[in-house]
Parts: C-alpha cells; structure tokens; sequence
C-alpha cells in the first residue's frame, strides 16, 4: 500500500480530526514534513476512509489520535515519547493496536485454518483498553474499501482477516453499519463469481422491487396517517453476503427470499411502535411463524426492533420492521451510541459511560444467544469470562484456552493426558521456565516430555502451585487411582512424613486427622493423601490445631488450680500487638529461641522473671522443663494480627553442584521469605553440603510451602525445619 507522499494537510483537516490535542496535531504535522520515510503506512484515502468511520462512530479525539499514529509505522516511532510523556490516555490505544497486530500475524500463520475463535478470544484479552475497537473496526473497513489496488494474494488474505475476525466482532457489537459493509466486502473477494452473481439477480429485479417498495411505503402511510400515527417509512438496503446466506440456510433461489421486498417504520415512541405493528397487520395478512419481538427481548447486543412479515400488495411477501428513531441509532451503531455520553463531561453521565463501557465488556465476554441471527460468518463468541482465562499458544499458533493462573502443566494436560504424564520440563516465548510458572495471555509455549514417564504426587499438592486446572488434577488422580493400594500407601506415607517432619511432627498420632477427615485407620489417610484428595499440609494442620487446643486446655487447667500468685513484673512498655496475653496486660512478650514459634502454631507462655513473657510451643524441651518446676508461670496466649514477619531456621541438605545455592536463594525470593544468615558445611566425602539458613517467614504456612519447593529441587534429599 505504498504511496509517493502522505499528504497530511488533507488528513489533518478532515472533520474527525478536529478533535486531536492542538499540540500534538502540530506535532504530526511536523513529523510528516521530516519524515524521510514514505513508502510504509497506508494511503491518504485509506487514512480518510478510516476516519469517516470513526465520525460515524462517534469516536473522541484520542481515538481519532491514536488510529492516525498507528497508521505510518515511522510516524508513530518518532512521536511515542511525546504521546507516553504528554498524552497518557492514547498510549494505552498505540498498544492495543500494537498487540493487536500479534494477532494478525497468527492468523496469518494459520492460512485459513478452523480454530479463529480462539484468536478472537485472544485478541480480547491482550487488547484491554476498549476504545482499540472500533479504531481496529475503522481500519480494517477502510483497507477493505481501497482493496482492489492490492495483489490477488494480499486482498484475499485480508478478506479472510476480515471474515474471521474483523465481521463476527462488529456482529457481537450490534455495528450493523460496519458488519454488513465488512461482510459484503470480505465475500466479494473470497467469492467473487457467487458475488457479481447475486449482484446481477438484483439488478435485474431492481426496477421491479423499487416499484413495489413504492407502493407498500404510499399504502402503508395512508394506513398510519389514518390511525393519527406520526411514523417515517423507507425500503432496507440489501446485503448481498446476507441474502446468500438465507439461500443457503432455506437452500431456495433468490426469488423466493421474501425479506428482499422489505421497508422499515421509524416511529417516535415505545407505545407507538406496537400501534404501528397493529396497522400493519391490519393492512395485511400476517405470517404467524415470522415475527420476532427484539423490543420485549432484546438481542445479547441490545439490539431492538419489532420484525413481522405479511402477505403484502400482489400476493407477495413483505418483510416489516419497526422501532423508534433511538433503537434505530442503537441498531446503526450498536454500543458506539453510548459513547457520545462522555462528550457532556458532567458527572452523571460519566458514571452513565462507564456503566455502557461494562456492559460493552460483559458483550464482549459473553455466550452466544440461542436463536440468534444467523448473520456472522464464521459464528460467535462463547467465552467466560476473559479476565479469567487465559489464552496462550502451541508452537504451530494454535490458541489454547485456560483458567488464570494456568501453569505449563496444565498446558500439557490440555494438549493431550500423555503429554501431560510425560512433561518433564517447558519453554515459554524460547525460554525455559519451571513447571509451576504461571503463564499470560499470548505466551507461545513449547512443552519437553520423555519417551515415557508418569505423574509426580506432588504435582497434587496444591501448596506447590502446579497444577491450577481443576481438570488437570482430575487426569492426575485418574493416574494414580489406577495403581494398586499398596503402591499408594506407600507413596501416601512418604508424602505425609515429608511434611511432618518439616513442621516437627514425625511420629504424631494422626487420631486428629481420621477424626476431622472421617476416615477408619492411618492406611486411609495415606491413601488419600496419595490420590491428592487430602494434602499433606491439610493433614499437618490438623494436627497442629489439636496440639493447640490441648495445650490450651491443659494451661487453663493449670491457671485454675494454682494457688500461688506470681509477683508482679517490672512495668516495661509491650511489643506491637503480635501477642494477646489472657488476663495480664503491661508485659513484654518475646519468642523464645529455643523452639522460633512461628504465627498460626500452638503456643504457650511463660511467665519469667524480669523478661516478661517467653513464648514456646507446647511440645518445647525447655518449656516443658520450666513448666514443671512451676507450673503456676505457665499463662494462656494467642497469636495477635500479623507482625512484619518471624525468624525460623531450616536445614537443606543436598548433592553438591554447582548453582545449588544460585537455585536456593532464587527460590526463596520468590516465595516472599528473607534470608537472614546462611552457612554452607560440606560433608567429609564432598558429595553433599549441608546448608544451614535463618529465614524471616510470614507464618508456618508459608514456611511449610517454602519447605516444600526447596525439597523439589534437583539433588536436594531433605529440606526441613531446625
């Protein structure tokens, strides 16, 4: 589309233009003057096609702007710093745009394979600032008009852009204007015989058809004019990708199409456009099985409209449809009639535009309407939510819909369950990430498998963050309900003590467990836990919450039946709030170093003298030797809110290698915990090296989660708590 010059006077004064920031029109101006590049972007008349478009639409200044940058690729780079410096509400539009053409590029990869649902579901989640819409619409429109300079091969690829994307977006968003020119225009060079066929039937009929419109509009408005109805009667344009859609769908000629005689009645009011549909029944025979109420129940697209169809003069049939002079707007222009509600600037109407802009996203997002037109031509949208889902690629462009927060497993399990068993590493965009990375919209995704394999338990553990896909735990579980119960036992066993001994608990009664789970023996709850209906960490809580509320029966206990009233403590001004002591206020409370109680555990306290009240946890050597000698020290406590986080020790103890410690601290900076000291000793053989670390945690759960990942890394044989 190269042209000698890009005369931007003429663009620059056209009337939608008027509306760009003074400053930056100048700016424009002077960027084309300087321009040394010339043969990129599109056309004058390209450009002015584009925005009469956007008046039609009713666009505002920005998006006029924005469209007219996008246009000439130097143009744009030359005045990105000043638009992201000065005008921060277009920048956003330059880069749905800019994100926009990714989802071209795919399309053009895929030579006109099925899947475009897909890449339109995409292309709603990388472009998030709505106003890209209609600029897209606005342009690609424009390109369709001035498409008969283009080679064959260009104009038929961008017919078939406009097929798959482009028409089904403008049908969604209730756009008739731009979805029949879209669609008449994409069918004409993707059919181009059938095309100049429909074309020549109605040029043929068009004497005869504008005769009879003639005479239905003269009878009709004698019939309204009659009843005191004030109603504006005209014949509806023909589309000729429509028409031959119902030749297909009815499989009749074209003769046979009773809606190619048909007229439209404009009314003032609601009241009136059923008084209207009673003359016109009145006047002619009605066909029962053809008419539908829009106005009762509207179109997902809020499209409105009362259509009827009659035996009209000559024994013909006659197509009618009524509505007011607004659902006509709304109709034209679908929800680009609800934008102009920004140009009053008043508050109300503000919040009135912002409520049309979530109604324009709900739209988008939403389901197909059962009994919809059949006007599209390559279907509609049937999506969730985008803002959860996500929409990542295969390595041959194919889109891949999952939930937020999907992980290259899930990708995996998606593709194919084999492929899912036998991942044994990804790449994201070339590069490779972890297994439980989580993946955005418009990532491009390579999975590594091996010859054979099968799932990891741990990939069950919710803790661990691989698996996101209710779907894809369910293909994991199907794996290991297959084993037999034995294996399972087993590997239940080995979970479940991996997680007690991080939180100090090997060897506890799991009594707690059964009861709160309902399950019969300790083989049950192994199982569970195999099959990942239970996690461990689940199982571990459980445990912890008993040993609490013993321990805090035992020390009421103990409160009650002392007799001996311990001296009063120094008055010392208390800590933040990470404590509540029952009963006694004004004391400095400190975690005892022996035990590093961590916020969500059990724990007790103890009265000392001068130093306040030292915390333990209740299984603690130390305090259960004090609390022995006197019992009556022994206070109540509870964890108060959230502190700025709590020191705990842990041991690593892994095969010595190189980027051991590189992979150790990256992990725990992205688990939100702090490294506070570290020492390194390798063991007499050098194989292995024991690491010993301070960390500062939020509280034991994220301690048992962090516990977890650092015993997933490659050569590491335990990693637990000190």
């Amino acid at each position: 589309m190269a042209t000698p010059s890009l005369p931007l006077p003429e663009v620059l004064a056209h009337p939608a233009a008027t509306g760009v920031p003074a400053s930056l029109r100048r700016a424009m101006q002077q960027a084309a003057d300087t321009s040394a590049d010339t043969a990129q972007g599109d056309p004058p008349d390209v450009i002015a096609s584009m925005l009469d478009a956007l008046a039609m639409l009713g666009a505002d200044g920005d998006t006029v702007a924005a469209g007219m940058l996008h246009t000439h690729p130097q143009w744009e780079a030359t005045l990105r710093p000043m638009v992201e410096r000065d005008f921060p509400s277009i920048a956003p539009l330059l880069e749905g745009q800019r994100a926009a053409e990714q989802v071209w590029a795919l399309h053009a990869e895929r030579h006109g394979q099925a899947g475009n649902e897909g890449l339109r579901r995409l292309l709603l989640a990388i472009v998030r600032d709505l106003r890209v819409v209609p600029i897209l619409l606005a342009r690609q429109l424009a390109r369709m008009r001035h498409a008969e300079r283009l080679p064959e091969d260009e104009r038929r690829e961008l017919a078939m852009l406009t097929r798959d994307i482009h028409a089904p977006l403008a049908n969604r968003l209730g756009i008739w204007q731009l979805k029949w020119e879209l669609e008449d225009l994409a069918f004409r060079y993707l059919e181009p015989q059938t095309y100049q066929q429909i074309a020549r039937l109605l040029d043929e009929k068009r004497g005869d058809r504008e005769r009879y419109i003639e005479e239905v509009k003269r009878t009709l408005r004698e019939a309204m004019d009659a009843q005191g109805l004030k109603a504006e009667i005209a014949g509806r344009p023909k589309h000729i990708y429509s028409i031959w859609k119902k030749m297909q769908r009815k499989n009749v000629p074209i003769g046979e199409l009773y809606d190619l005689r048909a007229v439209r009645v404009l009314v003032d009011g609601l009241g009136d456009c059923y008084a209207a549909l009673g003359v016109v029944h009145a006047t002619w025979t009605p066909i029962p099985s053809e008419f539908d109420d829009y106005i009762a129940r509207p179109k997902r697209n809020d499209y409105r409209s009362l259509h009827t169809a009659v035996i009209g003069p000559e024994g013909k049939t006659l197509e009618v449809q009524i509505r007011t002079h607004e659902m006509h707007r709304q109709a034209e222009l679908g929800v680009a009639a609800h934008w102009k509600y920004k140009e009053s600037g008043s508050q109300s109407a503000d919040a009135a535009f912002d409520r049309k802009i979530a109604w324009m996203r709900r739209l988008l997002e939403g389901g197909t309407e059962a009994g919809r037109e059949d006007g599209s031509l390559a279907g509609e949208f049937d999506t969730e939510l985008v803002e959860d889902r996500i929409y990542v690629l295969t390595p041959k462009g194919e889109v891949i819909d999952l939930p937020a927060g999907a992980t290259p497993l899930d990708f995996a399990y998606h593709v194919h369950t084999e492929v899912g068993h036998r991942c044994r590493g990804a790449k994201v965009d070339g590069r490779i990430v972890p297994l439980d990375h989580k993946l955005r919209s418009g990532d491009r995704v390579e999975i590594m498998t091996a010859k054979t394999g099968e799932p990891r338990r741990d990939w069950l553990v919710v803790a661990n963050g691989f698996l996101a896909s209710s779907r894809s735990r369910d293909k994991v579980r199907a794996w290991f309900h297959k084993l037999d119960r034995t294996r399972n036992e087993a590997a239940g066993k080995e979970l479940l003590d991996k997680e007690l001994r991080r939180l100090g608990l090997l060897g506890a009664d799991l009594a707690p467990a059964r009861e709160k789970f309902n399950l019969a023996n300790d083989g049950e709850v192994y199982v569970q836990v195999a099959l990942g209906d239970i996690g461990p960490h689940q199982v571990g809580r459980a445990l912890l919450e008993h040993e609490r509320a013993a321990a805090h029966a035992a020390t009421s206990a103990a409160a009650s039946t002392t007799v001996t009233t311990p001296p009063p403590p120094r008055r010392v001004p208390k800590r933040s709030a990470d404590f509540t002591v029952e009963g006694v206020g004004n004391l400095l409370v400190q975690l005892a170093r022996c035990c590093q109680p961590l916020p969500g555990e059990p724990i007790v306290g103890y009265l000392t003298r001068g130093r306040g009240v030292s915390v333990h946890r209740p299984g603690c050597t130390a305090f259960e030797r004090l609390a022995a000698a006197q019992p009556q020290r022994v206070l109540p406590v509870e964890w108060g809110r959230a502190g700025s986080g709590y020191e705990v020790d842990i041991e690593v103890l892994a095969l010595d290698r190189k980027w051991l410690l590189k992979e150790v601290t990256n992990l725990i900076a992205q688990g939100n915990a702090h490294v506070m000291s570290i020492r390194s000793d390798v063991e007499r053989n050098g194989a292995r090296v024991r690491l010993r670390l301070r960390l500062r945690v939020g509280d034991y759960g994220q301690l048992s989660t962090l516990l977890g990942k650092l015993a997933s890394l490659p050569g590491v044989e335990h990693a637990q708590r000190r």
